[in-house]
């Protein structure tokens, strides 16, 4: 077998023994690699690439290799708007992590779609998003003072904004104005989510209103990695 293609030859094999894993399994080293099939590290080396570029794999910085599964993730008006209840109907678990809640006036872009005052308070809240353990996005959620006035103390005890809305606020967020883009994002983004500088991911931004009264109650934009989810729009309402 010619050497250039010896590291595919690898990646097929490792690809057929861990079709049946679950999401987040370990994959053997570069090393465990390297003494199985008797190559170099560096055919080691790409032969992981090669199962990271068919998006099998996950290469986790100083963690190592993960069998990797994308769900489809759904925009639709008829879904709630929640990272959470989205992933779970996709057969995966979805966990947020807080990183950052701040009380801000609202720029000029998020105060027009709120459709409130530029400066009026808001929440803003910037969290990390998980599926089945591994990274998957990052997301800047914005949150009038008037819809919930308390914030803080709520989404560090409950993971689910769309939950507490709900039962503090008692509004029913749903999808009303969707735009998915694939786009660059800066350094500072590109290094919260674990990816190369300059390498294209996700941007979903959104804004829902309640049901029930057509108020405005939250917008976001959120970056995810390809690697993660395949987003599907569902263009099934008026």
């Amino acid at each position: 077998m010619r050497n250039k293609s010896r590291y595919v030859e690898i990646a097929n094999v490792i690809a057929a023994e861990i079709a049946d894993l679950p999401a987040g399994s370990k994959v053997s080293s570069e090393h465990e690699i390297a003494g199985r099939f008797g190559v170099s590290r560096a055919a080691a080396r790409a032969s992981l690439q090669e199962l990271e570029n068919r998006l099998l794999v996950r290469r986790v910085r100083g963690a190592g290799t993960f069998v990797n599964r994308r769900i489809d993730y759904v925009l639709s008006q008829y879904k709630a708007p929640s990272l959470h209840e989205t992933v779970r109907e996709a057969g995966s678990t979805a966990r947020t992590v807080v990183r950052d809640i701040q009380l801000l006036p609202l720029p000029a872009v998020e105060a027009g779609l709120l459709e409130r005052p530029e400066g009026a308070p808001a929440h803003l809240l910037v969290r990390q998003s998980f599926i089945d353990g591994l990274l998957s996005g990052w997301a800047h959620i914005w949150v009038p003072v008037d819809v919930l006035p308390e914030m803080s103390a709520a989404v560090h005890a409950v993971e689910s904004l769309h939950a507490i809305l709900r039962q503090m606020s008692a509004v029913e967020p749903t999808r009303a104005w969707c735009r998915v883009s694939y786009a660059q994002p800066g350094p500072e983004i590109a290094g919260h989510l674990e990816i190369e500088p300059g390498r294209p991911v996700w941007l979903i931004e959104s804004l829902s209103r309640d049901q029930g009264t057509g108020r405005a109650v939250m917008c976001s934009s959120t970056w995810s990695r390809p690697d993660s989810t395949r987003i599907i729009v569902e263009m099934d309402g008026p």
